[in-house]
């Protein structure tokens, strides 16, 4: 249920896309963000942090691009969040016990898992490179690419990026949780 939660707005965002352009996909998304916090509460009791900031990004650079008709501050809401995040993953290192990348692939991993602290670590700082990349991936495709080229590629491709970024760590990660 919380993966639907998360890829909703984006579905949102990509449909007015398509029906009506980028300022009525920006609206719209707004909409599927307070939804989706609303959906939060109700569901979860709790709104998490990733969605609390995602959305005030959004109200933000929407509220932006909305009142100055001007689409480069949609554009630049996914390379922000993805700074932020990567600054995220680095602060991590330092404070609480367990890098936020642990805390986030740990529990997939299984209970009786163990990764060394020096892997996790790495993962980490892994993770953080490739946060602060797709952000200047977006900028690159959004300023040098047209409106459409942009919207797949935020939609498909950074989506995509993600998950196939992700799904490459686990496997490895589950074996080095074996061997030790």
């Amino acid at each position: 249920m919380q993966q639907i939660l998360d890829f909703a707005p984006l579905v949102v965002f990509l449909v007015a896309y398509n029906l009506k352009g980028l300022y009525f996909a920006t609206a719209a998304l707004m909409g599927a963000m307070v939804l989706m916090l609303i959906a939060d509460r109700l569901l979860l009791r709790r709104i998490p942090t990733m969605h609390w900031i995602s959305a005030a990004l959004v109200f933000a650079f929407g509220t932006a691009t909305l009142l100055l008709r001007d689409l480069r501050f949609i554009q630049w809401k996914p390379t922000v969040f993805f700074w932020l995040v990567s600054v995220a993953l680095l602060a991590s290192r330092w404070i609480g016990e367990r890098p936020l990348v642990e805390r986030l692939l740990g529990p997939a991993l299984g209970p009786d898992a163990s990764v060394p602290r020096a892997t996790w670590q790495r993962v980490n700082l892994a993770w953080a490179a490739f946060y602060a990349l797709l952000g200047v991936v977006n900028i690159a495709v959004a300023f040098n690419m047209s409106e459409r080229v942009w919207v797949n590629f935020k939609v498909f491709g950074l989506t995509l990026l993600t998950v196939a970024f992700i799904a490459a760590q686990l496997p490895w990660l589950l074996k080095q949780a074996r061997t030790t």
